[in-house]
């Protein structure tokens, strides 16, 4: 059996100044590594840290958190990585639960009843200290990790992992996606959950490197570290990837392309996914992996060399076994196809031994030696799984059963649809019981969802049909970029007889940029209307002081845009152009007003929604804003009789669409209610 600690000591001895990790501009060769986790461990067990103990850790994506979890480990104790970001009554919940003995942070503000150190204070004491941990002794049953479930289905649990677990976790993904020594591979994922915990320790394994990095929130950060770093190796969500991809847009083949694999886990690639990934990144290896808290990774597809398997999930590594359980006495089922169906059993020393202070629980998690979840497979004849979704989220639908992914990965495929998710909802009708309700992401607003129906009705049965639909700017994901199907449920039930849908809000939701359009004019008594929606808008303390230039001839506007160019070219400044508008409406206002960019993006906003109410194209460019006292626009404003007081803050340009453009699914998780 290898412990991580086994591991570390080999690389420490065998390649000291190979990078380990990389972290923005911190970077730590495996002897620098082992040298910190080693004391550490030191100072931890001079402050009464013994084995068996304990320690909370912020799963950060920084050194300081490795090192913490491998010195924690060293000296014997039991880690409980928690959120990097979490709420105090769950880091509350979370201690009485473990009774930690301490807390190992990156912030200072915690519940007082918890004893705190940071990261950066722990280990400067350490240093400062320099005194070597004893390292325990290697039991293969000792306790050595409890990984707290993400908690949509109620209170999160702790899985109980001991150190046979961990080294048989780390083992199936080293096999499962045939990690190498020479790999660079890029952690954007959070670690105090288990797809980045197994996938970090499958790299320490390997003895390759790490680049670590705060999520996926902006595209341009992921791109940079590939380059920077040379990274190879990428582990990735697929609602991220989604992301990534718009994002870059064009880069993205050649960014994506210099990996040797990408593996995506937390949610499986959808059919339409996997199809397309294959298509843009030919030479990328593509992995889609299985697992939870309470197994790591379990079932791993090689998605390029088995595609003929779109569909499934994944075969169980060797080692893996797995069985198929009657939903209604749980007894084994023979057989295989789409018609033998059952909930997902498997044994092996991968799995958890059982949930922390929840024997219930434990008992019906664990049968017999077998970790028995809730989802719903089938498998061929290869051994192949191919997921239908949690036995709770099966839709039944007049006594038929339907299955909200196979909904999903089919009405994916539908041209149109950037993403989607099922539900079962009540039926009103007091028919069915449950009918299946599609929550969509369109690329348009004009998307007719009479066309999801017309593209599913030749490839789903009648019942599988979805009779509801309801568009949506983003899906709700938990941190890890799951589907949230709770939220989905919650979002149905608030809407009751609520009307959440009018005009106005029509408007708002059907809002996006336009930069090409036609020649055709637009009326003066419109281009004055819309004026009119902009100095209606608040100010702040009634003084509007701002001023609505117009500009509505081809040789102004080519002029202005001309004139922007140049400059913005001269002074380093980002300039996003425009095709062909028939206005441009530039607003100011004096800069002694304190409220004055305030106002003026008040004023903007309310043109834009105006302009997309009439049917007309628009956006807002802000390349003015920060050019207006360079002498030749400062010319240019004093022509137009801006005074020069004013700055322009935005500029909107409109027109007539001359295609209809792309609305941008809206990024989730931006939203947090305080109950």
């Amino acid at each position: 059996m290898t412990t991580l600690i086994d591991v570390l000591n080999r690389h420490a001895a065998e390649q000291p100044d190979k990078i380990a990790v990389h972290f923005r501009d911190q970077s730590l060769t495996y002897a620098q590594l082992h040298r910190q986790v080693t004391l550490l461990g030191g100072y931890l067990q001079s402050l009464g840290v013994t084995e068996g103990d304990r320690i909370m850790l912020t799963g950060a994506s920084r050194p300081e958190y490795l090192i913490g979890l491998l010195a924690v480990q060293m000296i014997g104790g039991t880690t409980v990585p928690v959120d990097r970001n979490p709420k105090p009554a769950t880091l509350s919940y979370i201690h009485q639960l473990t009774g930690a003995k301490y807390y190992l942070s990156t912030a200072k503000k915690v519940p007082e009843e918890i004893a705190t150190l940071t990261y950066t204070d722990a280990i400067v004491a350490a240093v400062a200290e320099n005194k070597e941990a004893l390292p325990s002794v290697v039991n293969p049953d000792r306790l050595v990790e409890l990984l707290f479930t993400t908690g949509t289905t109620g209170r999160p649990k702790g899985a109980c992992h001991t150190l046979r677990c961990i080294s048989a976790n780390m083992h199936n993904t080293l096999t499962g996606i045939g990690m190498r020594n020479d790999d660079i591979l890029l952690l954007p994922l959070p670690l105090n959950h288990s797809f980045g915990m197994r996938v970090l320790r499958a790299c320490l394994l390997a003895g390759g490197t790490m680049v670590l990095q705060n999520g996926f929130a902006f595209a341009r950060e992921t791109e940079l570290n590939i380059e920077t770093f040379h990274c190879n190796a990428l582990a990735c969500v697929p609602s991220s990837m989604d992301m990534m991809l718009r994002q870059m847009g064009d880069r993205a083949n050649r960014i994506f392309g210099q990996l040797r694999y990408i593996e995506f886990g937390a949610g499986s690639l959808s059919v339409q996914q996997k199809r397309h990934l294959t298509q843009l990144l030919p030479h990328t290896e593509l992995f889609n992996t299985w697992g939870s808290s309470e197994t790591g990774g379990c079932l791993f597809l090689h998605v390029n060399r088995q595609l003929d398997k779109v569909a499934a999930v994944g075969h169980p590594l060797e080692g893996i076994q797995v069985r198929l359980l009657s939903q209604s006495d749980s007894t084994p089922l023979d057989g295989s196809g789409p018609d033998v169906v059952g909930r997902l059993s498997l044994r092996g020393q991968m799995q958890m031994i059982g949930y922390l202070g929840q024997p219930e629980l434990t008992d019906q998690a664990l049968q017999d030696g077998w970790l028995v979840t809730n989802d719903l497979v089938w498998r061929d004849e290869d051994g192949f799984l191919y997921m239908l979704g949690r036995a709770d989220d099966i839709i039944n639908v007049g006594g038929e059963k339907a299955s909200p992914i196979e909904i999903e990965n089919t009405a994916s495929e539908c041209p149109g649809i950037v993403e989607c998710a099922c539900i079962g909802v009540k039926d009103t009708d007091g028919v069915l019981g449950e009918i299946p309700a599609l929550y969509l992401v369109p690329e348009t607003s004009t998307f007719d969802p009479a066309a999801v129906t017309k593209f599913l009705s030749p490839k789903l049965e009648k019942y599988k049909l979805p009779k509801k639909f309801v568009f949506v700017d983003a899906l709700p994901r938990n941190a890890m970029g799951k589907l949230d199907r709770k939220e989905l449920h919650r979002m149905w039930a608030d809407s009751g007889d609520l009307k959440l849908t009018n005009p106005v809000m029509e408007n708002i939701m059907a809002r996006h940029s336009i930069r090409e359009f036609t020649d055709q004019p637009i009326p003066r008594r419109l281009i004055e209307t819309l004026v009119k929606a902009g100095w209606n808008a608040p100010s702040g303390h009634n003084l509007q002081t701002w001023r609505f230039t117009v500009l509505t001839t081809q040789p102004e506007i080519q002029a202005l845009k001309s004139l922007i160019q140049s400059v913005s070219e001269r002074c380093n400044t980002t300039f996003f152009g425009f095709k062909n508008p028939q206005a441009l409406i530039l607003v100011s206002n004096d800069r002694r007003n304190a409220d004055g960019i305030q106002d003026a993006s008040c004023a903007a906003e309310n043109i834009l929604l105006a302009a997309t109410s009439f049917g007309l194209g628009a956006t807002w460019i802000n390349a003015l804003m920060t050019i207006c006292d360079e002498p030749d626009i400062r010319a240019e404003l004093d022509r137009y009789q801006i005074p020069k007081t004013h700055n322009v803050w935005a500029m909107i340009v409109l027109g007539w669409p001359a295609a209809p453009g792309k609305a941008l699914a809206r990024k989730s998780n931006v939203v947090h209610f305080v109950d």
